[in-house]
């Protein structure tokens, strides 16, 4: 089992088991199962509202205990709490696994498309760094003042592609 909190500060379970992704299915058309699980995970971070839309249908007997409704959780998931609620539902589904041996596929699958979203939004982080830097602003700022053209300008694709 793992938690996750939402902004208004309630603390949400989620436990896989086989009635939870039959809800799961039923509610959101969502086979968690699907691909080993790999194709779903990569499908359910690239979309934010279907992934809150399965994490609802996941807790969603604690959700009716409480009487809070699909618009109301939705309400409550934006920042943080999604992030928390992404890594609790993908290692509760790593979790789910039967079999040793594709739960350990899976777990590592996860964790190089983690490791994979982590550098490049470094190297996104880095490019832009580059781009907001005081001498790179002050550089193009400078050439258009002048009329010039800039030598700081980021150079086309195409110009920096391999013959």
């Amino acid at each position: 089992m793992k938690t996750f909190t939402d902004t208004a500060g309630r603390e949400w379970t989620i436990e896989l088991h086989t009635s939870a992704i039959k809800r799961i299915r039923s509610l959101t058309g969502v086979d968690p199962l699907a691909d080993d699980g790999a194709g779903v995970v990569a499908k359910l971070i690239r979309d934010t509202v279907l992934l809150c839309d399965v994490v609802y249908a996941a807790v969603k007997p604690q959700a009716d205990e409480r009487g809070v409704g699909d618009e109301d959780f939705g309400r409550a998931m934006h920042g943080d709490p999604i992030g928390a609620a992404t890594e609790a539902l993908v290692d509760e589904l790593v979790s789910f696994c039967p079999n040793p041996r594709d739960r350990a596929a899976l777990g590592k699958a996860v964790a190089a498309m983690y490791d994979v979203m982590d550098k490049a939004r470094d190297l996104v982080e880095a490019r832009l760094d580059e781009l907001t830097a005081p001498e790179s602003i002050g550089g193009m700022a400078t050439a258009a003042l002048s009329g010039e053209p800039s030598t700081s300008v980021p150079a086309s694709p195409e110009s920096t592609r391999a013959p």
